[in-house]
């Protein structure tokens, strides 16, 4: 059993007022083997993402790294790390272990250039699926848009991964929000997979730019949806029992039914 924490949190376009709300999340968190917080955790999305990335040795890992070691939880977090092609930076998921060790950066693959948006104009896409070991658990790292390729999820099976953490920044708007359940629920279900995801609160005293539609979930292997946050801030503790996998996949025993691997293609 792993006692897992979706930290929805608003998220501010001020780094250090980030980190503040990460440290007080974890305080909440007391207990918890693994903390989850939304996609660009280190500030909103915006133009200044260019201007306010960091290294990952820079004051907002490390002090994420320092927050885990002070509360003794493994923490997955989204930033923007300097880097990418033509002064575009990455979109990164960073994965600490509960020493504070920094066991995995994954680089967001797919990139939002839909609803009128381009991330592609300030962030590069990183090209490797990611799983981790953290608290006990192969993690596989999702962000945001990546929701929407179930062969991503696909590989992340492929590699080992027994959870899959979604983080994100999901943009408000006409059906968004009920995308982010339904795909949420579908990535967990066709992969028999427990699935933590966790967004930003809404944040409008901040920002208008409609990112942040909340409804972190943990959703099991049979995709029900076992906790849901609505949209306000907050923390909760769920529990994830990975004999409940084992059962999902004795019942549906759809991984083992496969007929077309991720390799292949039209003869």
């Amino acid at each position: 059993m792993t006692t897992i924490a979706l930290c929805q949190i608003p998220v501010s376009p001020d780094p250090g007022a980030n980190l503040k709300r990460v440290r007080e999340a974890l305080a909440r968190a007391e207990g918890a083997d693994l903390a989850v917080f939304p996609e660009a955790t280190l500030t909103r999305y915006g133009r200044r993402i260019t201007e306010l990335a960091e290294p990952l040795d820079g004051p907002f890992v490390t002090g994420l790294a320092e927050a885990a070691r002070e509360h003794r939880t493994a923490v997955i977090a989204g930033v923007f790390e300097p880097g990418g092609d033509g002064g575009r930076v990455h979109n990164t998921a960073v994965a600490l272990d509960a020493d504070g060790r920094l066991t995995a950066t994954y680089r967001k693959i797919h990139l939002f250039d839909s609803f009128g948006a381009r991330e592609s104009e300030l962030v590069a896409p990183g090209s490797e699926p990611v799983v981790t070991e953290l608290a006990g658990l192969r993690v596989g790292l999702v962000t945001c848009y990546d929701l929407r390729f179930p062969e991503l999820t696909r590989a992340l099976v492929d590699r080992g991964a027994d959870l899959f953490a979604v983080i994100a920044a999901w943009g408000s708007g006409p059906l968004k929000e009920d995308h982010w359940v339904t795909l949420v629920r579908a990535r967990a279900l066709e992969n028999t997979m427990w699935t933590v995801a966790v967004g930003q609160a809404p944040n409008p005293a901040e920002s208008s730019d409609g990112f942040g539609v909340g409804r972190s979930m943990l959703v099991d292997p049979l995709g029900v949806a076992r906790a849901d946050l609505g949209t306000a801030p907050g923390v909760q503790l769920v529990t994830i029992d990975p004999e409940t996998t084992a059962a999902a996949r004795a019942t549906l025993p759809c991984l083992e039914h496969r007929v077309l691997g991720l390799a292949s293609s039209p003869s």
